[in-house]
């Protein structure tokens, strides 16, 4: 089973949290993306939930520079790596694709590095907004929605 509620953060916009009895599973930009957690029930007072609202909205009032919540992330072996790589990210602080792929052993796989960080289910939290692009231009994030990663930055002091 899994629980979700939403947040409305002033200046950013709605975010989908979706936990299960234990961890944060999911933070999402869209409504529509909670489609593929079944069973789904509405729970805003999940505690798990509520624990992740108070440390994004934080975050987002700049008085939290790195989360401390249990997460419960699904993906292949190099997703994984790649994941935990952007949590060694420092807040305030950018990376390259390349820097990453540098930073998992695997020089190569710039792309690869890029695919993984597309599909991170922890935006935020498992900060994949910090990655660009390694001419220092913004590329890719939600889709097409750049905009968002911008905004992640400027919170965190970061003016491209």
């Amino acid at each position: 089973m899994y629980f979700y509620k939403s947040i409305d953060i002033d200046s950013f916009g709605q975010l989908f949290i979706v936990c299960d009895e234990e961890a944060l599973v999911s933070v999402d930009f869209f409504e529509e993306d909670l489609k593929s957690f079944q069973p789904l029930k509405w729970e805003p007072e999940h505690p798990i939930c509520l624990l992740v609202e108070k440390q994004l909205l934080e975050y987002f009032n700049n008085e939290r520079i790195t989360f401390d919540l249990p997460i419960r992330i699904q993906g292949t072996e190099f997703q994984r790596q790649v994941w935990d790589a952007l949590k060694n990210i420092p807040y305030g602080t950018l990376q390259s694709y390349k820097d990453v792929a540098v930073a998992i052993n695997n020089p190569k796989a710039v792309r690869a590095v890029g695919q993984a960080n597309r599909r991170n289910p922890i935006p935020i939290v498992v900060p994949c907004h910090r990655v660009i692009g390694h001419n220092k231009k913004l590329v890719g994030y939600a889709g097409n929605n750049v905009h968002l990663k911008e905004r992640l930055l400027e919170i965190e002091g970061i003016q491209l």
